[in-house]
């Protein structure tokens, strides 16, 4: 994905598309998943 700016990254979403947040700042780590309609 080439994309320049932040608006652009958010317009590409799609149905397809699955957002992964993974967290590993502390002893213990967190991951979670979204999709496209923001369910997670």
């Amino acid at each position: 994905m080439n994309c320049n700016t932040q608006n652009a990254k958010i317009a590409s979403i799609t149905e397809k598309t699955l957002i992964v947040g993974i967290d590993v700042g502390s002893e213990t780590h967190y991951a979670r998943a979204f999709d496209w309609r923001n369910c997670e």
